[in-house]
Order: C-alpha cells, then structure tokens, then sequence
C-alpha cells in the first residue's frame, strides 16, 4: 500500500510538476507530443503528405492518443495527492475544471469514428487542435496572460458587447437603404453582416460596398467606430498584461 501510495505521489509530482518554473521530465515529453501531434494533424490534410504516409497515419494517431489518454487518466487518478482534489468526490470535481476538460476535449477526436473520413468526423477531428491550450499549464507566462484576461473579463464582455450592438446597428441601417438596389449583398439583415463585420474591423475585403448617399455615410461611421472599438479591447489587455507581468517581477523580487 506504501508503495502504491509512493508511486502516486511521484507519478503526481512528475505530471504536476514539483517546483514553479521548472519542468520535469513527463511535462517536457508530454509538450513535445502535444506539438508533434497537432503539427502531424496539420500536416495530413495536404493531401500529398497524407498519400505518401497513408499507412502510417493510424499507428502514429492510435500512439498520440494512447499517450494522451494514459497520461489524462494518471492525472486523475494521482491528482488526489493535492488535498483540493483529495477522495472521490475530489477526482470529481479536478475531472469538471476548464484544464480536465480541455485534456478531454483534446483527446476525445483521436476515437472519434476511427477510420471514418466523414465530414463531421473531420470536422470534430479538428478539435485536435485543442491540445495546444494545454501548453498553457506549462508556460508561466501563459497562465499569467489567462489570469491577465480573467481579471478583466467584465471589460472585455462589456467591449465586446458593445462591438456586436454596432454590428448589428449597422447591419440593419444598411439593410434599410441599401436593400433595394443591392438585395443580394443587403437584402437581409443577416446578408448584411457580413459587410458590417468586413468594415467594423477595417478589413475591407470590397466585395460589397454601399452606393446610396446614406449607405456610404453609415459606412463612414461604421468603419469610424471601428476604429474605436478595436481598440479598446487592446488597451484592456496591454493594461491587464503589464499589471500583471510587474506583480510577478515583484513577486520574483
């Protein structure tokens, strides 16, 4: 029983890391295969990679995925050396954290409809791609820029809030006086997003552009407050990361 209980605890130790900054060897094979496996699900949907490596592509994804799948059930089974996450209700409540649930998400693709090239197969495939997040538990940068953006989320949703009220104010004054004349850009409100999306974030791809006086004044206004609004997030952030990074210096200190 002792040495079951040893064996967890080193298996936690080396999973969770032991000291702050430092990564032990299981986190550095874990990162690795974490890259590895995202840019090897990059890399097979070029369709000459994917011919030439047919073969190989289910025994390298059946590895990720036993990997990944090992390592997110020793997580639960060992992360009851934290007293949080201590007994079965602990493991419970560690397997609902947004960091299991990303560890789930990211694993789940690898056995989604094995073998099936189905269009929702690959789209759910894609969710692959998640495993990057997991860097974050790696990287103490990171997880002070999440922090960063967690502390200032009540901005952030008023900012966006505020982004998508102009969108949508836009949208819908464009659809009034440009529908007649350009029904299948502006026939709509929702056609219309589009263009309010393009032109509130300066993007301008041109395809679809206001021809009545009013349109092009709504425009101008538009891509005015544009301007203004993708801007303020930026400054919450800068703000928030440089708190941030001066309280850790401090800290460090």
């Amino acid at each position: 029983m002792i040495a079951v209980e040893d064996f967890r605890a080193r298996i936690h130790a080396g999973l969770s890391g032991s000291l702050p900054g430092r990564l032990t060897w299981a986190q550095r094979f874990s990162a690795a295969m974490i890259l590895l496996s995202v840019g090897f699900a990059i890399a097979i949907t070029e369709p000459d990679i994917a011919a030439r490596v047919g073969r190989w592509i289910s025994p390298i994804e059946l590895a990720f995925a036993t990997w990944f799948a090992a390592e997110y059930l020793l997580r639960l089974w060992s992360v009851g050396e934290d007293p949080r996450y201590a007994g079965l209700q602990g493991r419970v409540r560690y397997a609902v954290t947004p960091m299991a649930l990303l560890d789930l998400l990211s694993i789940a693709p690898f056995f989604a409809g094995w073998g099936s090239q189905s269009f929702v197969i690959r789209l759910l495939r894609l969710f692959r791609l998640l495993a990057l997040s997991r860097l974050v538990r790696y990287s103490m940068a990171m997880r002070l820029v999440l922090d960063s953006i967690y502390s200032r989320r009540h901005e952030l949703l008023f900012s966006i809030s505020l982004a998508g009220s102009v969108i949508l104010i836009s949208a819908a004054a464009l659809y009034s006086v440009e529908a007649e004349l350009q029904p299948d850009a502006f026939g709509s409100i929702p056609r219309a997003l589009w263009w309010s999306v393009c032109t509130l974030t300066t993007v301008g791809y041109g395809d679809v552009v206001p021809h009545t006086a009013w349109g092009k004044v709504f425009a101008g206004l538009t891509a005015m407050s544009g301007i203004g609004l993708i801007a303020m997030p930026t400054g919450i952030l800068a703000g928030a990361f440089s708190e941030a990074f001066a309280a850790k210096r401090r800290n460090t200190e």
